[in-house]
């Protein structure tokens, strides 16, 4: 009778312990396939959703000498892994590599493609430089604009409006070069020059 009881307890025991090394081996499993159909959705997911976003965010690219060149500002980021773009609300461009004019873009909105060093300014595009003593002051307006900071060239196939010095110009097209000071219109335009002070 002892060895009886022995018996059946031994078997309860063990079959216990497979019961629970079923239920351990399931629960992994489970565990496995939920982690799987995780990663199958993320990779599944939109491409164009963003990995990360940034709010009133700011960043400096430096010259090889460890000076600033450019600031690249805005009041929100957000990257796009596929093509390495971050799309911006309310950018600020600013050029700041010694020895030039002060020039700062805004705009309503933005595309700035990491790999080309290019951003693309779109909607009510505001530029301005002030005046120095080489050059007078600049004030240009459209509403789509190309900014290639590195080579300090700002380009727009779009209508212009520009404020260059005393003198008013408008037309179609324009590339600007801030590291030469040169300025050129792409397509016809009109330009009206101030009357003259007649001397005393």
């Amino acid at each position: 009778m002892v060895n009886y009881k022995r018996t059946a307890h031994r078997w309860r025991l063990l079959g216990n312990m497979i019961i629970g090394v079923f239920l351990a081996f399931g629960s992994f499993w489970l565990l496995q396939v939920m982690e799987r159909d995780d990663s199958d959705t993320r990779l599944g997911g939109s491409m164009n959703e963003p990995d990360y976003i940034v709010e009133n965010f700011s960043f400096v690219r430096m010259t090889e000498q460890g000076q600033p060149s450019y600031v690249v500002s805005g009041k929100r980021l957000a990257h796009q892994q596929e093509g390495d773009v971050s799309e911006v609300e309310q950018p600020v461009v600013q050029g700041l590599t010694p020895g030039r004019p002060r020039t700062t873009v805004v705009a309503n909105r933005g595309r700035i493609y990491h790999q080309e060093h290019r951003v693309d300014l779109l909607g009510n595009v505001d530029i301005q430089r002030p005046a120095t003593p080489a050059s007078e002051a600049l004030h240009v307006r459209t509403q789509a604009l190309t900014v290639l900071p590195d080579e300090e060239i700002m380009k727009t196939d779009k209508a212009i409006e520009m404020q260059l010095g005393a003198a008013t110009i408008s037309g179609t097209g324009m590339v600007a070069n801030n590291a030469t000071q040169t300025l050129q219109l792409a397509g016809r335009g009109q330009i009206v020059y101030p009357p003259r002070a007649r001397p005393d």
